[in-house]
């Protein structure tokens, strides 16, 4: 195979990947390898390979008598079981990265929610807040230095990323207010306080995510609402410096 081969199969595995991930090509949609060729404008054959590759992602599952359709949203008990994940993953590394002063990243998450308020537009706020959340997530875990940790998330992303398009948080305000609230504990070096935040953050995106999809998705048992919260403005000193300044790191 030519290395132009690889590239275009590459290009077109991505096209395709990011049609499914910001929601052009919804849960659940039937797609053939003809009529995503055309849609393309390209041959058969990278669209083939692109479609293997996304089976493997578990994005798109085979379907018969031919062709693929996009994974649906997780079950509810798949669900339970990637939050289950998220919980014994998140609130320890949360911990630990809090406990460390020399690669504490609370400095960097800090700037992080404070970017994305400063850029956050509304017209496409769900894309928004879902790549600002991948990125404060990923940032934590990558802090712990444990690469098996990451790469055991990273193999969650794309479902993950289809659980924040359905976020049921109006503009984000409060998944920001609870990242910074995270963010406070860890730049204050307070690793009880950290992991509480990173544990409740988890279990209230699961109530809101639950709320959100009930009606789009009949079985579904909807959640109680998250709790009521304090206006993110209320919060608006998580933005300054903590108590703890890093040694180094970010």
């Amino acid at each position: 195979m030519t290395g132009r081969d690889t590239a275009a199969e590459s290009t077109v595995y991505a096209r395709i990947r990011s049609m499914i991930l910001d929601g052009t090509v919804p849960p659940g949609e039937r797609i053939t390898i003809d009529r995503m060729a055309r849609e393309l404008g390209v041959s058969q054959t990278p669209v083939r390979e692109a479609m293997q590759r996304l089976e493997g992602d578990r994005l798109v599952r085979t379907r018969h008598p031919r062709g693929y359709a996009t994974t649906p949203l997780l079950s509810r008990r798949d669900l339970e079981m990637m939050i289950e994940m998220r919980l014994l993953l998140e609130p320890w590394a949360a911990k630990v990265v809090a406990a460390d002063r020399g690669s504490n990243p609370g400095r960097a998450l800090c700037e992080e929610i404070s970017d994305f308020r400063a850029g956050f537009g509304a017209a496409d706020w769900k894309q928004e807040l879902s790549q600002h959340d991948t990125r404060f997530h990923t940032r934590i875990l990558e802090a712990t230095g444990n690469s098996f940790l990451l790469d055991a998330y990273r193999q969650m992303h794309p479902h993950l990323h289809l659980f924040r398009l359905f976020p049921g948080d109006p503009h984000g305000t409060d998944t920001v207010t609870e990242h910074a609230e995270i963010a406070q504990a860890i730049a204050d070096c307070d690793p009880q306080a950290a992991e509480e935040a990173m544990r409740t953050h988890i279990l209230r995106a699961l109530e809101r995510f639950s709320a959100s999809t009930a009606d789009a998705a009949p079985g579904r048992e909807p959640a109680d609402a998250a709790p009521g919260r304090e206006p993110a403005a209320a919060r608006s000193h998580v933005l300054g410096a903590g108590a703890c300044e890093p040694d180094g790191g970010s």
